[in-house]
């Protein structure tokens, strides 16, 4: 099998780039999926993300090492393992980010990313619901919709945290994300709105695209310094493709740099450990692991509708399905979070570095079953943590994960962060007007107090929202693995294009900006290949 371009990985950056790069009908792309299908209907009901996550069947089922920060806890890490990717089973939040967050890209070296280079990207693609709203655009493949239903008690939250101080803004996308207000979602009718949906379907007609899914990829075969092909296992056959042009890697933060390490590029002394040949040294691949970390705090209200009461009673499950049916509304077309503040640990801070989801729903921890009483949870993550990780296979057996290091809360401004965190969120929970709720602290509870006991339960309840990066980070230093056209340092005909390629985190969600990273690297693969 020849082809022009092989991409690794048919998810939220590789649907794009199989769109955009077989649009010119002389071009021939292989897409290559190692999961199923996005045809699941927990994929597409907005509230199934409880049902993919943690289910083999569209997901990696990943863990982190234990955490030190965390208490000697280990993580469930979910990563979508279908077509769509995570975009099939995440939060479906549509968030760029701050501009200050791709001008720090542009001030590392990184020249054409800062705010006014992506932005493009980000619009070309965007389809707004509104119109008229400024720094948006409507016409492109990714639905950006306002939720479908309204929360009583999320809109008093709201109250109270103008308060604070905390104005309520329409829009969390212009450039600073600074405010409160309800999440607009990836969405289409109360219907979730991936990439394989968006970007994908419409290119499946096109001859030149061959998509194939249940395709393991083991390797890029490399010879000298450069990208000729893959190895890739698919119906129990171990298959070969070459790549005329280029080989992609669109795998994720995760396996990304586990392809580059199988197929020998990156640290010498520890590919040689596991007695792989060592084709290009690159010390970077791996490193540079950087996630969002959310504390979870729960509140007790009295007189406010929660979906806990709700999904408690037959009649309540019986309501909702039906709401659903009949208009595509209600809970079960509810993203994760509904309700966003983004505010400052620090007054002296240029911009937002907290972002809170706020939920009218509650559990001891993820997973495990609704309280029957009425809840609330108010999450609140650090948008920029110092803390860095690694992630690095320790195994020459494919089929197992690498071993993954997030490091959280290992360094002294992020434990401090996590305990202002908390604090805030507990003074924001005494606002008058939640008074009539009475909010009544579960977790961590109101007999934790000092700074110490603070950390500790930090560590006991805090969980990942799930947005690995930087793992290949895009640069000109010794750390760095691409170079700002996303090539391979040192190795011609391979690229990365996912969330793996961010020096920095962003400070909110990361798929669109994945979807952005995608759009403008299809733009650099064909002006290069002229």
């Amino acid at each position: 099998m020849e082809f022009d371009y092989i991409i690794i990985g048919g998810g939220t950056a590789g649907c794009v780039l199989a769109n955009r790069l077989s649009a010119n009908p002389k071009t021939n792309v292989l897409l290559l999926e190692a999961g199923k299908s996005d045809n699941y209907h927990w994929v597409h009901v907005p509230i199934g993300y409880l049902y993919c996550i943690g289910n083999p069947r569209t997901d990696w089922m990943m863990k982190t090492a234990a955490e030190p920060g965390l208490n000697g806890r280990t993580l469930s890490y979910p990563r979508g393992k279908l077509l769509g990717g995570c975009s099939s089973v995440n939060g479906m939040i549509y968030m760029r980010g701050q501009a200050a967050d791709y001008d720090g890209w542009r001030q590392m070296g990184n020249s054409g990313w800062g705010w006014d280079d992506v932005l493009p990207y980000f619009l070309k693609s965007e389809d707004h619901h509104n119109p008229d709203q400024p720094l948006h655009n409507v016409g492109g493949e990714w639905k950006v919709a306002r939720q479908r239903l309204r929360w009583d008690v999320l809109e008093t939250v709201q109250q109270g945290a103008k308060e604070f101080g905390i104005k309520p803004t329409a829009d969390f996308n212009g450039g600073t994300n600074e405010g409160s207000g309800f999440f607009e979602v990836n969405q289409k009718n109360g219907v979730r709105w991936n990439t394989a949906k968006a970007f994908l379907r419409p290119a499946l007609k096109r001859k030149n695209l061959k998509v194939m899914t249940g395709a393991f990829t083991r390797r890029v075969i490399i010879e000298g310094k450069r990208a000729v092909g893959v190895e890739f296992e698919r119906d129990m056959q171990t298959l070969q493709a070459t790549a005329r042009a280029e080989v992609i890697l669109a795998a994720g933060a995760i396996n990304s740099p586990k392809l580059l390490e199988l197929s020998g590029i990156g640290q010498p002394e520890r590919l040689e450990n596991l007695g792989l040949p060592v084709h290009h040294e690159l010390n970077g691949v791996g490193e540079n692991l950087q996630d969002h970390l959310q504390i979870r705090t729960v509140y007790k209200v009295s007189g406010a509708k929660t979906l806990n009461e709700t999904v408690n009673s037959l009649w309540g499950k019986i309501r909702i399905g039906l709401e659903y049916a009949m208009t595509q509304s209600g809970p079960l077309s509810m993203a994760p979070s509904q309700f966003g503040i983004f505010t400052k640990s620090d007054p002296s801070l240029e911009t937002p570095d907290l972002e809170y989801h706020v939920q009218p729903l509650s559990t001891d921890k993820l997973g495990d079953p609704l309280h029957p009483f009425p809840a609330i949870t108010v999450s609140v993550c650090n948008l920029r943590p110092e803390s860095v990780g690694s992630t690095h296979i320790n195994t020459r057996d494919v089929n197992l994960q690498p071993d993954i290091r997030l490091n959280y809360l290992s360094t002294e401004r992020d434990r401090m962060v996590a305990v202002q965190s908390i604090k805030q969120a507990r003074q924001l929970m005494t606002a008058k007007a939640l008074k009539r709720y009475a909010p009544d602290e579960m977790l961590p509870g109101t007999h934790i107090s000092s700074d110490e006991e603070l950390l500790r339960e930090a560590g006991n309840i805090a969980t990942t929202i799930f947005h690995p990066v930087g793992t290949c980070k895009m640069g000109s230093d010794e750390q760095a693995v691409v170079d700002t056209r996303l090539r391979v340092h040192g190795i011609t005909g391979l690229r990365v294009v996912d969330a793996s390629i961010m020096p920095k985190i962003v400070s909110g969600n990361t798929a669109s900006p994945v979807i952005m990273i995608a759009e403008k690297a299809s733009e650099m693969i064909l002006s290069d290949a002229r």
